[in-house]
């Protein structure tokens, strides 16, 4: 078995090196495997493994967090169909852990846009991508381009305080691509025109192009963040858990066993649709006890590639938390 012992890589290299050295030594997974199971490039994922070595990373036993999460991902991406999945060791309190989620979402993007494999990332918006780009350095995005794939205005047209497009732009300098209409148009008459217009149609079509989309899971909670943020009245959600509503992801509603329903809201929202969803790759940050129901439903979807989430989070899904 392996452990972490030394500092001689920095934080955030040495936590990905751990990784690599845990699930190719320990795991059995061949260096190609560790590199897809992490999101790197066969040559990092090699380097990394090399340098463990060199650096003596490689010991008799692991112990503690890394391994119990390690063993986490891999059953969570087998009872889910996952081929991607990050378990953060639980130190946030909070009933949603932004900290930790933020950390780790952000090092997967960064790891993302280094790798240059996605010229094109949509990304939805909330709390916790929120959080994410707060957390990621400065740094030049390449090739790698950003599209949104929400309307990104609250139903009074006023900015969303959780928008992620522009913070990412002005973080990496990248070329960032902006749906300017709300999330959700007034009716479905509106929509269509709406989806109609030249600037909107042509992001959209950006947006279908995505070769990796970072999403967000909502509630369909009363107090849930686009109900806050004033993206949907709350009348609007009491609808939808009426319905049995329990998750949402980039504007669509699922139920507890994952199935997609019809609500007056999913009628009128300005996102890609449902199939077009199910053709792109997917992987969502989020956790945190008051999301595990959400975050079960979106699972059970069958829309994920991948999860990034925290350990109390992943517990509980794995044990089977009654949903609703």
């Amino acid at each position: 078995m392996v452990v972490a012992a030394g500092n001689s890589i920095r934080d955030d290299e040495a936590s990905i090196a751990t990784r690599a050295a845990w699930l190719h030594y320990a795991g059995g997974l061949t260096q190609s495997e560790v590199a897809r199971r992490l999101g790197l490039t066969g040559l990092k994922a090699h380097r990394l493994i090399t340098k463990a070595n060199q650096d003596g990373l490689i010991k008799i036993f692991v112990d503690g967090d890394v391994s119990e999460c390690v063993e986490l991902e891999s059953r969570l991406s087998e009872r889910f169909g996952l081929d991607y999945c990050e378990v953060v060791p639980d130190f946030d309190p909070d009933a949603l852990p932004l900290k930790a989620l933020g950390i780790a979402g952000a090092r997967y993007l960064k790891r993302q846009i280094e790798n240059g494999e996605y010229t094109m990332v949509g990304v939805g918006h909330g709390r916790t991508l929120a959080a994410c780009v707060e957390h990621l350095p400065r740094m030049a995005a390449g090739g790698t381009s950003f599209v949104s794939l929400l309307g990104g205005l609250t139903r009074k047209f006023a900015a969303n305080p959780h928008d992620v497009i522009h913070r990412l732009a002005e973080r990496t300098g990248a070329e960032a691509y902006v749906m300017p209409v709300p999330m959700f148009a007034n009716t479905e008459q509106d929509r269509e025109v709406l989806l109609g217009q030249h600037g909107v149609a042509d992001v959209l079509e950006l947006a279908r192009s995505s070769g990796l989309v970072l999403a967000g899971i909502g509630t369909a909670e009363p107090e849930a963040s686009l109900v806050a943020t004033g993206m949907v009245a709350r009348s609007e959600m009491d609808e939808v858990k009426h319905m049995g509503g329990v998750g949402e992801l980039l504007g669509h509603f699922f139920d507890k066993e994952g199935k997609p329903f019809e609500t007056s809201l999913s009628k009128r929202v300005l996102a890609l649709c449902r199939e077009d969803l199910k053709r792109l790759r997917i992987v969502a940050v989020a956790g945190g006890v008051i999301k595990i129901p959400a975050v079960l439903s979106v699972l059970r979807s069958g829309y994920l590639a991948g999860l990034i989430t925290d350990e109390r989070t992943a517990r509980a899904l794995m044990e089977g938390l009654p949903v609703g």
